[in-house]
């Protein structure tokens, strides 16, 4: 009985493993610091939780408090954060300098990224704004552990009674896979760029 159960749990990892997305190294520009951000630089974290985000979506305002909040909470317990915007350049408001801009406004003190060419976004399969990933190293390389909203209730954070985001990083902390895995983002569509 004990061999089975093993054999049962080793097939459940490996399968959770098979599924897991995983995530190539990509390299964006920090519009705040002026450095480049690479994933591979962070193969030390507990998680790399990225958010895709944009200045004028309302739905990415909402949330913009909470983030911040949420950074606070977790940063010191190895998980690294970043804000992404694909929708620079492509709509008036979302230049480098109102990033900055809105990062100082609102005290973001971690990287706001640039994806001028969406190809993070692609590569991920964003289509909401805001959509989260949080990202787990592993010997084999980054996987998505959760992606999609950040809670329930984008209007009203006090109304919020699941906060996806938050309990996949508890999850992370307890050395447990997040459940859920993934959630469905609500949010302003990502503009595509047409070549």
């Amino acid at each position: 009985m004990k061999k089975a159960f093993v054999t049962l749990s080793l097939f459940l990892f490996v399968g959770f493993q098979a599924n897991a997305q995983r995530v190539e190294n990509f390299q964006l520009n920090d519009v705040l610091s002026g450095n480049e951000f690479t994933l591979n630089a962070h193969s030390e974290a507990k998680g790399v939780v990225l958010i895709f985000t944009s200045l004028n979506c309302p739905f990415s305002k909402l949330y913009e408090d909470r983030i911040v909040q949420l950074h606070q909470t977790f940063s010191s317990d190895g998980f690294v954060f970043a804000l992404i915007n694909p929708h620079i350049n492509v709509d008036e408001g979302e230049k480098p300098e109102d990033m900055k801009g809105r990062a100082a406004e609102k005290n973001i003190n971690f990287p706001f990224l640039a994806d001028a060419d969406q190809g993070v976004a692609k590569q991920l399969g964003i289509t909401k704004l805001p959509e989260v990933l949080v990202i787990t190293p592993s010997p084999t390389g980054f996987s998505v552990a959760y992606r999609g909203a950040i809670d329930n209730n984008p209007q009203v954070a006090a109304s919020a009674n699941i906060k996806y985001l938050e309990s996949a990083l508890h999850a992370i902390q307890n050395r447990r896979n997040p459940s859920p895995s993934s959630s469905r983002a609500v949010g302003c569509n990502l503009k595509l760029l047409n070549y």
